[in-house]
């Protein structure tokens, strides 16, 4: 059995269960409610120790990262591909989805705001925090897929950078984000939302939605 520990509105869930869906792997979702902690309680800290979701069980062992699981899911089942064949641009790629996974998304995510909410920060501020930091990684993708962008992130097949671009613009409504500024990602998020395995995606559609 394929398993997938996360939360509807996690944007590194968000990720995977749009991967599984391309890649066609059936999974059974367990649900974690990262408000009230519950993604701290001991049987969940056995599987990640970090306490963070997404976690993946898959093929009798526990990934944890979501691009690292992205990784492992693209060298076990290629088809269909969610990387280039050339080198170069499968580091492009990566680069992109990088700006998202690793300069963007954990400057604010739910345990950074708490963060600054316990250092006396109110709620202006820490939206504000937030948008900011969206902004600025929006910015960097844009600009680093401006050469090769077509209907998707990298030409006309959906990639990894997709997969991390789209939890990142549902992010950036909830912070309250003008998307305008980019019309060129908000054409791609179009593209993405029309297509089966974004849909299927959906934080809406999730069974543990609120």
């Amino acid at each position: 059995m394929t398993r997938l520990h996360g939360f509807f509105r996690s944007s590194a869930s968000y990720r995977l269960r749009i991967a599984l869906a391309i890649k066609g792997i059936a999974y059974e979702g367990r649900y974690y409610r990262l408000r009230a902690g519950e993604q701290r309680a001991p049987a969940y800290l056995a599987l990640n120790p970090q306490g963070l979701v997404p976690a993946l069980e898959i093929d009798g062992v526990v990934l944890t990262q979501s691009m690292a699981i992205c990784d492992y899911l693209e060298e076990t089942r290629p088809q269909p591909p969610l990387l280039p064949s050339d080198a170069a641009m499968r580091a492009r790629v990566r680069a992109a989805a990088q700006v998202i996974a690793c300069e963007t998304h954990p400057l604010q995510n739910l345990k950074v705001l708490g963060w600054l909410r316990g250092l006396g920060q109110d709620e202006a501020g820490v939206q504000a925090w937030a948008a900011r930091v969206i902004e600025e990684g929006f910015a960097a993708f844009d600009t680093l897929i401006a050469p090769y962008a077509g209907t998707f992130s990298f030409g006309d097949r959906v990639t990894v950078a997709d997969l991390f671009l789209i939890p990142q613009m549902f992010n950036a409504r909830r912070f309250g984000v003008d998307l305008a500024r980019w019309p060129r990602l908000l054409a791609i998020e179009a593209a993405c939302l029309a297509h089966p395995a974004f849909i299927a995606a959906d934080p809406a559609k999730q069974p543990d939605a609120e």
